[in-house]
């Protein structure tokens, strides 16, 4: 249930800032993607956020943001935020914000055939 809200949260926002936005089934969440590249997800109970690599060791330093471990590794660029970090409506528009900021930097996946 938390997923599903915090999904309707990031969809608002993308929807206000007129930003065009394609939701896939991810990882066990919900991951919100940007010129064919991911944005920002939910993901076990808290949200997944693809920031500027150079920024980690500063975003992590903010409540409820840790850098993100997967498969038992550190996947650079990636924060995991609990709900303690984004639960007012300003905390999460940031963490919007910084993924968007990011998004443009991102090369594109290749497409699986």
């Amino acid at each position: 249930m938390e997923n599903l809200i915090t999904g309707e949260r990031i969809a608002d926002i993308l929807t206000v800032k007129g930003i065009t936005y394609e939701q896939k089934k991810m990882f066990g969440g919900l991951c919100f993607m940007v010129d064919d590249k991911m944005l920002i997800g939910t993901y076990k109970g808290g949200i997944m956020a693809r920031i500027d690599p150079a920024e980690t060791e500063a975003l992590v330093n903010r409540p409820g943001a840790s850098q993100m471990i997967h498969g038992g590794r550190l996947m650079p660029g990636y924060l995991m935020l609990e709900p303690i970090g984004y639960e007012s409506d300003t905390a999460l528009n940031f963490w919007v914000e910084k993924c968007l900021e990011h998004n443009p930097k991102v090369k594109v996946s290749k497409k699986k055939k």
